[in-house]
């Protein structure tokens, strides 16, 4: 039978969500006028002016609303700005690279991803599957390990100093026997993969599952997500990784350049 603590994490759960909502509504009243002033989101939401002062203020601390000088009145802040921008850049990349994934998944006839870096993992964001593709599992909006991956281990290379030395300097879960465990051993393979523009796995995430990756880079010229070309290893064996990344490094840099890239 449920206690009073039970019913007491009930309602703080019910609180949470609707200071979730109202907090977002706040923003659409925000977008919606240019700007307010606390009273006015006060009597939008019906609620008092002290309860919408506080969602105001815990917005502002975060950066998606500011405060007029001197006017007491508040208008989206740039931290809206930067979301909408990750979001777009994240439509523009899949969007574009649409294109050369399936373009590459014919010529290859195997399946081929387009990845993101998403704090210490890679996410996929767009998948293609060539016509003698085994398998039907769709990676797209799936994040993976970037130390056990074809494309994480391109993202992981070309990653800010923070992330790679965040990644190196924890445990790497190993996901099968070729899984690189060792962090010396790791760095070893990103030199070589900035030095030889691409990179690749043999068994190191799924036993049987080989992949090769290639950085893609946006207008200013960072790596801003990886293709990558993955099929069984009996059929994508080590020695067919120079062949396999010429054909995935042309498809990269053709999407860098629709991502407005010309180096």
């Amino acid at each position: 039978m449920s206690g009073p603590q039970s019913g007491n994490g009930e309602r703080s759960s019910v609180a949470a969500v609707q200071s979730v909502d109202r907090a977002l509504s706040v923003l659409e009243i925000l977008a919606a006028h240019g700007e307010a002033g606390v009273t006015e989101v006060a009597a939008e939401l019906g609620v008092h002016k002290s309860t919408a002062f506080r969602l105001v203020a815990v917005l502002e601390s975060r950066g998606f609303v500011e405060q007029l000088a001197d006017r007491g009145k508040y208008r989206l802040g740039f931290g809206v700005v930067r979301l909408a921008g990750a979001a777009a850049a994240q439509l523009d990349i899949a969007r574009e690279g649409r294109r050369v994934c399936e373009a590459l998944a014919a010529d290859l006839e195997e399946t081929v991803n387009i990845a993101i870096l998403d704090s210490d993992r890679a996410v996929n964001v767009s998948q293609a599957r060539g016509p003698a593709a085994l398998s039907t599992h769709n990676w797209v909006g799936q994040s993976t390990p970037l130390h056990a991956t074809s494309s994480g281990k391109v993202l992981l290379a070309h990653a800010p100093d923070a992330v790679r030395k965040g990644v190196l300097s924890h445990d790497l879960p190993r996901y099968t026997a070729g899984t690189i465990t060792d962090p010396e051993v790791l760095q070893q393979h990103l030199d070589l993969i900035v030095e030889q523009g691409w990179g690749a796995t043999a068994e190191e995430y799924e036993v049987g599952l080989n992949a090769v990756a290639a950085p893609v880079r946006g207008a200013d010229g960072d790596v801003v997500a990886a293709l990558s070309v993955s099929g069984p290893s009996f059929r994508m064996g080590t020695e067919e990784f120079p062949r396999l990344a010429r054909r995935v490094v042309a498809g990269a840099e053709e999407m860098s350049r629709r991502l407005g890239f010309f180096g």
